[in-house]
């Protein structure tokens, strides 16, 4: 899961940064209003994280802005105006939900769970391929009841191939959600992480379910390996 947080405050930004990378998620970072739609234009989020108070252009502004040009990512609005008035604007001009400063991350990581439930397809906090089963909420993932031990961006990677599982996904629409803007498309990262999660989860006795489309990209699920 990709997501964009526009905040102007750089320490908060940073912490916001790190405990989402911390949860698997991969971060761009804007410090104005400006920035924002840039990047929101360019790249596909799963989810934006929007502070009110910016420069350039306003939280407001920026939330008004994206949907008039039909860009639908969830919006998480932050600000540290706490009367009805300023929710419901915030509401109106596009933000899915609306969380006050001072809060607690655990809270913010909820809300996030919540925009992605809310998406047009449902999507499940279990995923199961076989005898393989991913627990998006808990951050696992376990095979025939063993648990797998992954790193952040391997589970990330894992997500996001179950969400896609028995299709083929590309190289560039793994970039695109879940890494960020420090990736190198042009290097093996990608290959690097896929031959990671192969041996944890292909491991022998168990059967191959991570499968390689050549030119095409890759498949999670119950399919023969081309030769």
């Amino acid at each position: 899961m990709r997501i964009l947080v526009v905040e102007d405050d750089p320490r908060l930004g940073d912490l916001l940064a790190k405990g989402l990378r911390e949860q698997s998620y991969a971060v761009d970072r804007a410090a104005d209003g400006e920035k924002a739609l840039y990047l929101a234009a360019i790249n596909d989020y799963d989810a934006i994280v929007l502070d009110i108070g910016l420069p350039k252009k306003s939280g407001l502004e920026v939330a008004a802005a994206l949907r008039t040009k039909g860009i639908r990512t969830p919006i998480l609005m932050l600000t540290a105006r706490d009367t009805i008035p300023d929710r419901v604007t915030g509401l109106d001009v596009g933000a899915d939900d609306y969380l006050t400063k001072p809060f607690d991350f655990a809270e913010l990581l909820a809300r996030l769970r919540a925009l992605r439930r809310r998406a047009p397809t449902l999507l499940p906090d279990l995923i199961a391929i076989d005898d393989l089963v991913i627990d998006t909420l808990a951050h696992r993932a376990t095979r025939a009841g063993h648990a797998i031990e992954l790193t952040a961006k391997e589970f990330a990677l894992l997500e996001f191939l179950g969400r896609r599982a028995g299709t083929v996904v590309s190289r560039s629409a793994i970039t695109a959600h879940v890494w960020d803007d420090n990736h190198d498309p042009a290097s093996n990262t990608i290959e690097v992480y896929i031959n990671r999660l192969r041996k944890k989860i292909d491991a022998p006795g168990g059967g191959a379910l991570i499968h390689t489309r050549r030119g095409a990209g890759y498949l999670l699920g119950l399919a023969p390996d081309p030769t």
